[in-house]
């Protein structure tokens, strides 16, 4: 049994955050919402829109520029005690948790007596969009094809350097870096999928929890224990192997409590509108946690997370018999691709044969049908198959 672990800080305030009725912040979401960005893609146009009627609140301040040349923003708010960093599209195809961060700081603006009390007990420095190249052009990598989350120790990159220069100029007492995962992930061995995942992530290659680890465990385990109340079940942890190169185990490494998030797929959401809720419910748990400086028994409650699975297709088409005795599977899983500024979810066979390990996030019964292939040919892995003929109907996947 591990004993109770509290989280120090050097200034105390005697009254808490309240905490809000979660439940009633879903039902009322659209209250906060920024509509103006939503959807896979977001323009820059949009969130420079976005951008500009937060500053008329909160400080925007111009950190630098990426390696093309674009303005990396941060919003600084807040005088507390309690400092916390927030970074989002470090890649920059991975964009709801922006949609979330920008929802948090426009429901700073709306909810003033919540948001009072927090900006009395935290500072803030939040970076929305990190890697603006990357989500120019809805690419993981920056214009140079680095991945961002591989440059934390080498620091070759703009970006890089900016996000370590504020690191250092702000000294926070916690980080949240944030991301999207595929929708291959599913929430342990489980037809679930991960809408959420979460890490504490390591800082030794022996993955030893210390101080630091466990007060980002603690805001995990809290975060999970009101999730299960939205998406029982569907709350995964991402493998702690250690890489000196990943921003998390970096900042872990150097004494920081980090917390990794990764918004994931939920049924029937692709555009992550959905999760881009519980991205908001999970970052203003673990705000006012760190405000109310909330002692826990994290370590277990954190390990009974299960760690996320690769269980997932997009679609599976089940007991497809053509031109053979025997049935088999066909995976299918979509590649986005930007195209006049949408993202558009190619079909790709991903894998062909017996799926007994595997579900899809949709799936069609094929068994008795009769099935015809516009062109056969490409049936096989690595081809689009963007559409079937299903008892003389066309069927558009």
């Amino acid at each position: 049994m591990f004993t109770n672990v509290y989280f120090y800080f050097n200034t105390f305030v005697n009254m808490n955050v309240q905490q809000p009725n979660f439940s009633d912040l879903f039902s009322s979401y659209s209250d906060f919402k920024v509509t103006s960005v939503h959807g896979r893609y977001l323009r820059e146009k949009d969130l420079l829109e976005v951008f500009k009627t937060l500053s008329h609140k909160f400080k925007i301040k111009n950190e630098g520029h990426s390696e093309e040349g674009r303005i990396i923003s941060s919003f600084r708010l807040g005088k507390g005690p309690h400092k916390i960093l927030i970074w989002s599209q470090m890649h920059g195809n991975e964009s709801t948790t922006t949609k979330a961060v920008l929802d948090l700081l426009n429901y700073f603006l709306i909810h003033t007596e919540i948001s009072k009390s927090i900006l009395e007990k935290c500072r803030f420095i939040i970076v929305p969009v990190l890697n603006p190249d990357g989500a120019v052009n809805y690419t993981r990598v920056n214009s140079n094809a680095v991945d961002l989350n591989r440059d934390a120790y080498l620091k070759t990159q703009s970006e890089s350097k900016i996000l370590q220069s504020l690191y250092a100029e702000f000294n926070p007492d916690f980080c949240f870096n944030m991301h999207d995962q595929r929708t291959i992930f599913s929430a342990g061995e489980t037809e679930k999928p991960a809408t959420l995942s979460f890490l504490s992530p390591s800082f030794n290659e022996e993955r030893d929890i210390n101080e630091t680890r466990i007060q980002s465990m603690g805001l995990i385990a809290s975060a999970n224990h009101l999730l299960q109340e939205f998406i029982p079940g569907q709350i995964g942890r991402y493998d702690d192997g250690f890489n000196i190169n990943c921003i998390g185990d970096y900042f872990q490494k150097k004494g920081t409590p980090t917390v990794l998030f990764e918004a994931g797929h939920f049924p029937g959401d692709y555009e992550r509108e959905q999760t881009r809720k519980y991205v908001f419910i999970a970052l203003l748990k673990m705000i006012i946690d760190i405000a109310n400086q909330k002692n826990t028994d994290p370590v277990e409650q954190y390990l009974s997370i299960p760690e996320n699975e690769k269980l997932f297709y997009d679609i599976v088409l089940r007991n497809v018999n053509y031109n053979s005795n025997e049935t088999f599977d066909i995976a299918i899983q979509f590649k986005e691709v930007l195209s006049e500024n949408k993202i558009e979810f190619i079909p790709i066979i991903e894998k062909m044969g017996n799926l007994t390990r595997g579900y899809g996030h949709r799936e069609i019964n094929l068994e008795g049908q009769s099935l015809q292939f516009e062109n056969p040919l490409n049936l096989k892995e690595g081809e689009v198959l963007a559409s079937f003929i299903l008892n003389d109907n066309v069927f558009v996947i």
